[in-house]
């Protein structure tokens, strides 16, 4: 059985077992990410270019150790030390950004979310990155070290890199809509 009855009150478990509102910024910023990590999973299955479906299941799963990090607040659990995010996350998300960014023109102008289906669902995760973003940057500005600074790191670039695919979706940059004053 999946319910157990221990979250009706409004109250869940951090990994570690510490209980906090469903409101904590913990809860929020991991709620984010397991949306982000079921927007991917909508993104696979309906939209996604080709080239960057095994880079998109690389993300969800390193989704899961954001989590863990995120969920617990010791630095010094086990979860933690088995699960999280490392300088290698960073790295290969930089490396995938770095490819993505030669094969586009030269951005002139403010890009608008949109064009294709693909570049769509792509520009809605990365607004639902950067919510995530925010919401970990407001546990540090409330927990100082109780969480491990790279994720922030990590979800910055992980937007950077969504908004390259985007305008790669859109055939390269070709098709990307552009804003007008």
């Amino acid at each position: 059985m999946i319910s157990t009855g221990t979250g009706d009150g409004g109250q869940t478990c951090l990994t570690g077992g510490k209980r906090v509102s469903k409101n904590s910024l913990r809860v929020c910023a991991y709620g984010t990410i397991d949306e982000l990590n079921s927007l991917i999973g909508v993104i696979l299955a309906e939209t996604t270019p080709d080239n960057i479906s095994d880079s998109l299941l690389q993300i969800q799963n390193d989704l899961f150790n954001l989590g863990t990090d995120i969920s617990t607040p010791s630095t010094n659990h086990p979860m933690v030390t088995t699960s999280h995010i490392e300088t290698s996350h960073i790295e290969r998300l930089e490396k995938w950004a770095e490819f993505a960014s030669k094969k586009l023109p030269v951005l002139r102008e403010f890009i608008l979310p949109g064009g294709s289906r693909s570049a769509a669902w792509l520009h809605l995760a990365r607004t639902v990155v950067r919510r995530a973003e925010r919401e970990v940057v407001a546990i540090c500005a409330e927990e100082g070290d109780t969480i491990n600074k790279l994720c922030i790191t990590y979800l910055n670039r992980l937007s950077d890199l969504f908004f390259l695919w985007a305008r790669l979706a859109n055939d390269s940059g070709q098709k990307d809509v552009t804003w007008s004053a």
